[in-house]
């Protein structure tokens, strides 16, 4: 059934592992628990932050599983696991994610066209797979990896125009071609969920539904706060896109590992061990400087909350 996905802050789930580079299990229900308490409206799970290109089918597969079946009620969950480079496979693996119960299956942009392919192909290529499948919200991430593929508004409008799509995660980090995509699917159940922090208030003023970022993993009850009092009270706003877009910084850093670190720091039970990176690089000067973060980021929240 398709379901209208509840604007708000969706953060991209990391997957915790246990020494011996398993799924942690215990610390991805620790870690649903957290994202619940600060107030989030759902995940975005199985993604690139999970680190779905060194995950196998079957470990993609379970790890969702386990997340519909432990997710806080209320807490809506919107998944891709989306890798695979042929349709009938890319067919087969999302029915089996959608049968998990998720609220909405996103494909990934550059599993559907080469980066020297046309938007028509992509679009041929992304509709037979979508007619494949069963009655369900569908969404797109425009996934970095390997390539970012950033969606025009002419496809958008196209993807409106079918009344299934219901989620973009935007990585164009361009306020103007949001404004421009916004225009696009005005009217329409698509909703654009920005993971930019840089621009996250002005496009939440042009009419985006909220923030999927990789920054959620770290202090998400920031980006609860802008998605509430953005409209209302623009001073407290401003102070909160001028916070959040400098400690955004991070994302260049040594991510995921350094995320896994905050956490950490949080209080929760993971570890650092990562798949997409060495987590050798993660070097005692940029763990200190996750550490001054936390810091300032606990002083800012006093202040701002």
């Amino acid at each position: 059934m398709i379901q209208s996905i509840p604007n708000g802050v969706y953060p991209t789930m990391v997957t915790p592992y246990t020494a011996d580079n398993k799924i942690d299990y215990n610390a991805v229900e620790a870690l649903l628990h957290w994202y619940k308490e600060r107030g989030v409206a759902g995940v975005f799970a199985v993604c690139q932050s999970s680190e779905i290109f060194f995950l196998s089918f079957e470990e993609r597969l379970a790890l969702l599983r386990f997340i519909m079946a432990h997710k806080p009620a209320g807490m809506t969950v919107v998944a891709s696991g989306h890798v695979a480079d042929d349709l009938p496979t890319q067919t087969e693996e999302a029915k089996r994610f959608i049968d998990t119960g998720v609220d909405a299956y996103v494909f990934i942009a550059n599993r559907f066209a080469k980066a020297d392919e046309s938007d028509d192909v992509l679009w041929e290529r992304m509709q037979s797979v979508a007619d494949a499948l069963p009655e369900i919200g569908l969404g797109v991430y425009e996934c970095p990896y390997p390539y970012k593929r950033v969606l025009t508004p002419e496809l958008m409008a196209k993807m409106a125009a079918t009344g299934r799509y219901q989620f973009l995660k935007d990585t164009c980090c361009d306020i103007d071609m949001i404004r421009r995509k916004l225009a696009a699917v005005k009217g329409s159940p698509l909703k654009i969920f920005n993971a930019n922090s840089a621009t996250i208030l002005p496009s939440l003023r042009a009419g985006c539904a909220g923030f999927s970022g990789v920054m959620a993993n770290f202090h998400p009850e920031l980006y609860v706060d802008l998605c509430r009092c953005y409209a209302d009270d623009p001073e407290r706003a401003e102070t909160l896109q001028a916070f959040l877009g400098f400690a955004s910084l991070a994302e260049c850093q040594c991510y995921p590992v350094n995320a896994k670190y905050y956490l950490q720091l949080e209080g929760l039970p993971l570890n650092i061990d990562s798949r997409a990176r060495d987590k050798r690089e993660f070097a005692p000067n940029r763990q200190a400087e996750i550490r001054q973060m936390k810091r300032l980021t606990d002083d800012f929240k006093q202040y701002i909350l």
